[in-house]
């Protein structure tokens, strides 16, 4: 709800200047009243008025709407978000994604990186009261981002991913579930998702997927409770061939490689901690993809909002701008030959 209110509202004393003001224009005019003597005024009864004996007292009208106006300036006009109560759809979301050397392919456009990384950003801008973290894996893995509710930072650093930001080749899946498993453990919230992406298969690394797909099924907190995490996991690679860019001397040329992912394992991930495999072979399925998970993740979460206050000088002001600048008009144009 929405309430406008007065910082400074002792300033609406001032307002009764504008009464003596009055009085003293109304004793001004007479003053300057010019009077003639004639035998009778029947003669003048007949002639039409002009239109500037109409505008005769606007401008002071005008002027006194004016100082109205600067006073209220003054009392500092404010609106206020009060606070509320109520209910939205919230979690907490871990995205682990792959950025092997394999996810330059460009059966996605332009690539497999750069598509994972845009419908990713898309994702988090559309869940507004979502924790959501980040974990980077190939032949190792790290944490990008812990869980944070700054959607613009997590957006920066999901553009800022790229390939060379590992040097280790290799896909270890296994430790980029564990790594995403241990960031969201400790979560407070009643709905716990990670989201894995690959394009590969588990070829290094010290964690077996499966092993790491139990430990979230089992996994308890420092608390000793039990921890319940979905595992979505995201096939990315068309069927068969896709195509590759190898730098030759010849600058960047493109070859057939074998789409290679390990189904399999994704599936088991995806069924031991109840969560769903996808396979995303262009652009569009993974958009749809990430939109059928996030119908797939809601839950009701109370939460209290407040906005802060904002000042609301700036109709007011323009207000009093035009309304003076339409006095001086009129006063010195269409009035410049009355007294």
């Amino acid at each position: 709800m929405s309430s406008v209110n007065f910082q400074n509202p002792e300033y609406f004393y001032l307002l009764i200047l504008l009464v003596p003001m009055v009085v003293w224009y109304i004793w001004k005019r007479k003053r300057m009243t010019a009077n003639m003597q004639v035998s009778s005024t029947a003669v003048f009864q007949d002639v039409p008025k002009s239109f500037r004996y109409y505008l005769l007292h606007l401008p002071f009208v005008l002027r006194m709407i004016v100082l109205a106006l600067v006073i209220v300036l003054l009392a500092r006009p404010q609106s206020t978000d009060n606070w509320s109560s109520k209910d939205v759809e919230g979690i907490d979301i871990v995205m682990a994604l792959d950025i092997s050397g394999s996810m330059l392919a460009e059966d996605l456009k332009p690539n497999r990186l750069e598509a994972a990384k845009n419908v990713a950003i898309e994702f988090v801008n559309s869940r507004q009261n979502d924790n959501i973290g980040l974990v980077l894996f190939s032949g190792e893995s790290f944490t990008q981002s812990p869980l944070t509710t700054d959607k613009m930072a997590l957006c920066n650093l999901f553009s800022a991913v790229s390939c060379e930001m590992i040097d280790v080749p290799g896909t270890a899946v296994g430790m980029g579930l564990a790594t995403a498993i241990n960031r969201i453990k400790e979560s407070k919230a009643k709905s716990k998702v990670i989201i894995l992406l690959t394009d590969g298969t588990n070829n290094v690394g010290e964690i077996d997927p499966i092993m790491a797909a139990e430990l979230a099924n089992s996994v308890k907190n420092d608390a000793g409770e039990d921890v319940k995490i979905r595992v979505y996991t995201i096939g990315v690679g068309t069927k068969g061939m896709a195509p590759f860019p190898f730098q030759t001397v010849f600058g960047v040329q493109r070859q057939m490689v074998p789409v290679d992912i390990d189904e399999p394992t994704l599936k088991k991930i995806a069924e031991i901690t109840g969560g769903k495999y996808f396979r995303a072979t262009d652009n569009e399925s993974l958009q749809n993809i990430y939109k059928e998970i996030d119908k797939l993740e809601k839950t009701k979460v109370s939460v209290q909002e407040y906005s802060k206050k904002r000042e609301e000088f700036m109709p007011f002001a323009v207000a009093a701008a035009v309304l003076l600048l339409l006095e001086l008009l009129i006063r010195h144009l269409v009035l410049r030959h009355n007294p």
